[in-house]
């Protein structure tokens, strides 16, 4: 009778072991974010009737822009399948450069609540009479570049760089890394041009 009840509970035992194994378990799995294909990179120059000119991606569109307040030699470059734009204003310096870079630092800045650090970087080419600064804002704030180019007698250009989309640091990385190339480019070749 020993016998039988220790069988019967090794039985039992192993009837549980085996039933716990084979139960099918959920494991949640990390959130990821789909892998985007890139263009190759190869640049076209944009001369044309404004007053600069640069180098942007073939895989890009300039077009002038349209809103109701912008004005004449604006425009924006668009990556269209990246999702993501360049907006250039420009500016004829009348004696208010201080006005105009102070207020590109301040369009800058106001991405502080956001972004979880702003660092700025001067650009200097004496070469070209192009002179700016570009702020590397880092984070998830709306616009992650925004830079002013001049000449700091006759011209002056703010750019800022935006996502069409919900600003999210992870997801928008990779793109982020391979557009800053493009904004790199941009500002490198940029040259000013008499009317």
């Amino acid at each position: 009778m020993l016998h039988f009840k220790y069988l019967a509970f090794v039985g039992a035992t192993l009837l549980l072991i085996i039933s716990a194994c084979s139960e099918n378990t959920y494991t949640p799995k990390p959130r990821g974010y789909f892998r985007t294909e890139f263009p190759e990179k190869s640049y076209q120059t944009f001369d044309s009737t404004y007053p600069y000119k640069f180098q942007y991606p073939k895989y890009a569109e300039i077009q002038a822009d349209k809103e109701w307040n912008s004005e004449k030699y604006w425009a924006n470059v668009t990556f269209g399948k990246l999702h993501a734009e360049i907006h250039l204003t420009y500016k004829k310096i009348e004696k208010n450069l201080p006005e105009l870079t102070e207020d590109t630092r301040k369009l800058a800045y106001k991405h502080t609540i956001k972004a979880d650090a702003i660092t700025p970087i001067e650009w200097v080419n004496n070469e070209k009479k192009v002179y700016g600064l570009l702020f590397d804002i880092k984070g998830n704030a709306a616009s992650t570049l925004q830079f002013y180019l001049t000449d700091s007698v006759e011209h002056f250009v703010r750019g800022s760089f935006y996502f069409n989309t919900i600003p999210n640091k992870d997801s928008l990385a990779p793109s982020q890394k391979f557009l800053r190339e493009d904004i790199d480019k941009l500002i490198e070749t940029f040259e000013w041009k008499s009317l």
